[in-house]
């Protein structure tokens, strides 16, 4: 039964081991706008430096996958370029931090329509070229809204990175690092 099921829908349906289960490994990925969330991005310096006189095409055919999970915050898709956003990032977060972190993953779509890898497997996540790029672009727009080293230091203060990696990153940036202290990575709120 499962195998004459599978290939009535081309195959895209499988079971396995007898059981009487069946999975769905096609299922249709639900991409809305992103002009629909994400407001005004076409008309900033920042982004129009990116994208050039693009902008509004990129940003018109820009797709976002919402996620509902408390961990994690925001991606750019490697197979495709379309973001991917934590509807719980999106409803806690921090404003500034949020904007910063939209453009910071705008650095990664222009990286991935450039042709260029955002993931490099051998490096540690602050060596790798396309964090460092997005990340200097990230920090000038922090410091053109107004935000200091401090509160700069502190949005580069993820999770996923130890104390040592979380000073190597912003020393990289060119932000004054504060004496060492013992402090819980932030959940970026």
């Amino acid at each position: 039964m499962g195998a004459a099921w599978a290939r009535e829908l081309g195959g895209r349906v499988t079971s396995e081991s007898g059981l009487s289960v069946r999975i769905e490994r096609d299922p249709p990925a639900h991409l809305l706008p992103f002009e629909r969330f994400f407001r005004g991005f076409a008309d900033l310096p920042p982004v129009r430096e990116l994208f050039g006189r693009q902008t509004r095409t990129v940003l018109r055919n820009l797709k976002v996958e919402f996620f509902a999970s408390k961990f994690g915050y925001m991606g750019t898709s490697d197979v495709d370029g379309h973001l991917l956003i934590s509807t719980h990032h999106l409803k806690t977060g921090e404003f500034r931090v949020l904007y910063l972190d939209l453009y910071h993953e705008l650095c990664h779509v222009r990286q991935f329509r450039q042709g260029k890898p955002l993931f490099y497997p051998r490096l540690d996540y602050v060596d790798a070229p396309s964090e460092i790029d997005a990340y200097r672009k990230t920090i000038a727009e922090g410091r053109r809204i107004g935000m200091t080293d401090r509160e700069l230091v502190d949005y580069l203060r993820m999770d996923w990175l130890d104390a040592r990696e979380h000073r190597r990153l912003a020393r990289r940036m060119g932000l004054k690092v504060p004496a060492r202290r013992r402090r819980a990575a932030r959940n970026r709120r």
